[in-house]
């Protein structure tokens, strides 16, 4: 595993709208590992290995997170916001933020003084304000404006028992283990085409991972994406399920999944001693698993997720060994397929 990419790829900023900078990251790190890079109309990064294999194998990891975006900068300086993605306003108060303008400015989040009362009952993103020290909106004018994108001041700390704390684990994580699982695949003979996906746009509207799916019109893909822990104070295992930080991967069950698909990681799984998690998705996933199955004839889709505690929080958490472990499990189990495997369900 390569720390210093996924370190990287935290540390650029990637609001769901705006990706292209963690996307050139992204793309230059996989440039010695592909035999090809390509891209498409709504922004995706595609590593490719086996690109004429007639079985195609996509991996989609999505680099976009959640953020705020500038709707209003009122006469002295100060900003109001809106959400890009499902930002939780009640974690904002009192945090320090980048603003992402013409050049990227620093900023806190402001909150009533506890000796002033404090701040009472709901929290609307409509609530918020952001102050950089402006005393005009004209001093404004050439540094940041409406549209601009704000994220959360922090980067990444490790934790004990080889645990991550950083912003954007959902979906930074992901983008990173298929870029490692396709780097794995490099080094051995295939029997399929692997098409590893960054893809965009999965925290506001999944365009991205309809994008890819419906261009390089795969024969399965798996969404790698991240789900609830659940072994936290705070959370109930029997309404959620039991999840566990350094449980292993989690694949998801529900009408939408591939059952075969989840045969073939499970038996992965058992060869490689590896343990493993369930959710459950009845209706839908959230990922970019949903809008791939629905492009060109239908492609059946996995979703193997990570768990990950403090989802959308400023500071979420993940286990290295489970991003290990999620890597080991994908390149094993495409390293296994023929490339004549039938994924219909009554064949």
């Amino acid at each position: 595993m390569n720390k210093k990419f996924l370190e990287d790829l935290i540390e650029c900023p990637s609001p769901s709208g705006d990706e292209m900078k963690i996307q050139k990251l992204w793309i230059e790190e996989m440039k010695p590992f592909a035999d090809e890079i390509r891209t498409d109309f709504a922004g995706n990064a595609v590593a490719v290995l086996n690109p004429d294999a007639e079985f195609k194998v996509l991996l989609a990891g999505h680099c976009d997170e959640i953020a705020y975006m500038i709707t209003h900068i009122d006469d002295k300086g100060f900003i109001s916001v809106t959400k890009a993605g499902g930002i939780n306003p009640k974690l904002a108060l009192g945090s320090r933020v980048r603003v992402y303008g013409k050049e990227m400015v620093k900023g806190v989040v402001g909150v009533k003084a506890e000796h002033k009362g404090g701040e009472k009952g709901e929290i609307n993103v409509e609530d918020l304000i952001i102050d950089i020290g402006a005393t005009t909106k004209d001093e404004l004018k050439d540094i940041v404006s409406v549209g601009d994108y704000i994220l959360y001041d922090v980067d990444y700390d490790y934790l004990r028992n080889d645990l991550l704390a950083a912003r954007a684990l959902d979906n930074r994580s992901g983008s990173f283990i298929v870029a490692e699982v396709l780097k794995a695949l490099s080094k051995e003979k295939l029997n399929v085409g692997v098409y590893a996906v960054s893809t965009v746009n999965e925290e506001t509207n999944m365009g991205g991972a309809y994008f890819a799916a419906a261009t390089i019109e795969p024969d399965m893909a798996i969404a790698c994406d991240v789900t609830f822990a659940t072994d936290a104070p705070g959370s109930d295992p029997k309404k959620e399920g039991t999840v566990t930080l350094g449980g292993g991967p989690v694949l998801a069950k529900g009408a939408q999944i591939n059952f075969k698909i989840n045969d073939m990681l499970k038996k992965s799984a058992e060869a490689l001693e590896m343990p493993i998690q369930l959710e459950l998705t009845p209706r839908t996933t959230g990922t970019d698993a949903d809008k791939m199955r629905f492009t060109g004839k239908g492609v059946p889709v996995a979703l193997v997720s990570l768990p990950l505690r403090y989802m959308h929080s400023p500071s979420e958490v993940v286990s290295l060994k489970d991003i290990q472990n999620e890597i080991d499990l994908m390149v094993h189990m495409i390293k296994s397929m023929t490339g004549n495997e039938n994924l219909k369900p009554l064949e």
